[in-house]
């Protein structure tokens, strides 16, 4: 097998393991209701021990790097921000999707684009509550090659 076409299969099975981590880690008792913005008027409010709102920081692992990076992410009614310090990038959120259980942000990098000489590329985030944190998953495409981040995030 050619050496481009195995790294392409181990960058595919890593993205699969990292997703089945990250859903496997996630007890049923950290499910959550949509945000706010999500859930008609007349539903009420959700009980703040499960909100994902708020300023998480934490560091992530990219696969195939032994360097974890540190990383913040302000979420609110009015959206959602990402910070890259050691990379110096940051970018904003838009949220695509949620399930009972999960958000899905698409990443557009305002700040350090790759496209533009910086470090980082657009890409896609999943969060999900996990007790006090919040386990998050990153995706996204580098040149043709397949990108996948994950870690842990506490609240500020």
């Amino acid at each position: 097998m050619p050496e481009e076409s195995r790294y392409k299969v181990l960058s595919y099975c890593s993205a699969a393991l990292v997703l089945a981590m990250v859903a496997a880690s996630a007890p049923a008792i950290a499910q959550f209701p949509p945000a706010p913005d999500d859930q008609p008027a007349a539903k009420g409010k959700r009980a703040a021990a499960s909100s994902i709102n708020g300023n998480w920081s934490g560091q992530l692992t990219q696969v195939g790097s032994q360097t974890p990076y540190k990383f913040e992410l302000a979420i609110s009614a009015k959206g959602a921000e990402t910070k890259y310090p050691d990379l110096d990038c940051s970018g904003k959120l838009t949220r695509v999707g949620s399930s009972q259980s999960y958000v899905f942000y698409a990443e557009a990098i305002t700040k350090g684009q790759a496209d533009k000489g910086g470090r980082c590329p657009d890409g896609t985030i999943t969060v999900v509550r996990q007790g006090d944190d919040l386990a998050l998953g990153w995706f996204g495409s580098v040149q043709g090659t397949t990108v996948v981040a994950y870690g842990t995030l506490k609240k500020k």
